[in-house]
């Protein structure tokens, strides 16, 4: 923990990492969660878990869900985020516990929404989703899972089971001391507006998305 100096010229405890600040019921259209929200410390995001249920602390069933105002709000078909975020919702509450944390500032895959929407529009002109963020001169992926892992453990969750096809959110929870006992895959059914980004997805990113090679009828 870090010191900053008052204005008496006495030091001051700073804080850092993940602040719980509330815990709210949120009744929604999947079940009635608790929404417990967290202040980043560190980066100055605003962020939120969902929680349904008796959740425990071995073998949680989780997604971590990166922000996505495009597929999340507004329905796009350009990814798959808003029919995951839907689907992971369902499970959770099909299982009767479980953890959605909503990673906010992960817009874009960290580069933010304008940079996204440039980012898009250069994938219109027919680059994929990495070479047009290469093109901008932006990271291909720049999400920072260390604030998902201390929300995790301040829910007490020891060990996950991690709804996701990315490998990189396993290799990162485990990298700041959460257990994913195991990777359950949320495979969301392609349409003709996402296929090419789901590819580049699987073939550059490294995401497990098998179910693409039954898809051969979109160039």
């Amino acid at each position: 923990m870090t010191e900053k100096v008052g204005v008496l010229g006495k030091k001051s405890p700073q804080r850092t990492g993940a602040e719980r600040v509330v815990n709210a019921p949120l009744p929604t259209v999947y079940g009635k969660f608790q929404a417990v929200g967290y202040l980043d410390h560190d980066r100055g995001d605003e962020q939120v878990a969902l929680v349904y249920g008796e959740i425990g602390t071995d073998d949680v069933l989780v997604r971590l869900h990166s922000e996505c105002l495009t597929g999340d709000a507004f329905g796009s078909q350009h990814c798959e985020c808003g029919d995951q975020l839907d689907s992971a919702l369902r499970a959770v509450v099909a299982e009767g516990a479980g953890v959605v944390v909503y990673l906010r500032g992960h817009e874009g895959r960290g580069i933010g929404l304008l940079a996204k929407l440039r980012a898009m529009a250069l994938q219109a002109e027919g680059l994929d989703t990495v070479e047009a963020n290469l093109a901008l001169g932006l990271p291909v992926d720049s999400r920072d899972y260390r604030v998902a892992a201390e929300i995790l453990h301040d829910l007490g969750v020891r060990s996950v089971r991690l709804m996701s096809n990315n490998p990189r959110k396993r290799e990162a929870l485990l990298e700041h001391g959460i257990k994913v006992a195991e990777q359950v895959p949320l495979l969301i059914e392609p349409c003709e507006n996402n296929i090419t980004y789901l590819r580049t997805k699987r073939e550059r990113l490294d995401h497990h998305l098998p179910h693409l090679d039954a898809v051969a009828h979109w160039s």
